[in-house]
């Protein structure tokens, strides 16, 4: 299974009740200076949305989004545009993107430090329900290519990971890591 579409999510830690206000001046800044891979184009804020996407910046290739959905809150990547290489060369480099994000948040100094990652818990879903179908097959096939990935990421530290089962929903899994890791301390793992 070629798997294109993905979305990861890296949680924050404290309170899951932030203003992400702030956000909206600062993605409008990445936008003019252009500061992603991805060609970065608007934003869309939909904090209204009770446990929803929060604040969207939407690009062209991909989105990042400070989203509360099912009440988690965290930085999502969404992959929108298909990405070359090997299924484990897609999942690194949504990653990575999702974790660049992390690290440019926790140091913008008008959010001064009120948004920070635990390091410990991160959601990934694929955003295509026709090529992976949330059922116990899709989930078996694609168990060990998700087991190496986060092999990879949390280096060294025991994991337990949880696929939500609801046939309704896109095939995600969450993890949850024994220790927490430094963001700038998860992209080297997965840049090696």
């Amino acid at each position: 299974m070629e798997l294109q579409h993905l979305n990861v999510k890296f949680l924050v830690s404290g309170p899951q009740a932030v203003d992400l206000e702030p956000l909206i001046p600062i993605f409008h800044r990445w936008i003019q200076e252009q500061v992603c891979e991805e060609l970065l184009l608007d934003i869309a804020d939909y904090r209204h949305v009770p446990a929803g996407p929060g604040i969207v910046l939407i690009g062209h290739q991909a989105d990042y989004s400070v989203d509360n959905t099912n009440g988690r809150l965290g930085v999502r990547y969404n992959r929108k545009a298909s990405f070359d290489g090997s299924n484990r060369d897609r999942l690194r480099q949504a990653a990575c993107s999702a974790l660049t994000a992390c690290q440019r948040l926790e140091g913008e100094a008008a959010l001064g430090g009120r948004i920070r990652f635990n390091g410990h818990d991160v959601d990934l879903f694929i955003n295509d329900r026709l090529l992976a179908p949330n059922r116990e097959e899709t989930r078996q096939q694609l168990d060990f290519e998700f087991k190496a990935f986060f092999d990879t990421l949390f280096r060294g530290s025991d994991y337990s990971m949880s696929y939500d089962a609801n046939p309704r929903h896109l095939l995600s899994v969450s993890v949850t890591t024994s220790r927490s890791f430094a963001v700038a301390d998860l992209i080297r793992n997965i840049a090696s």
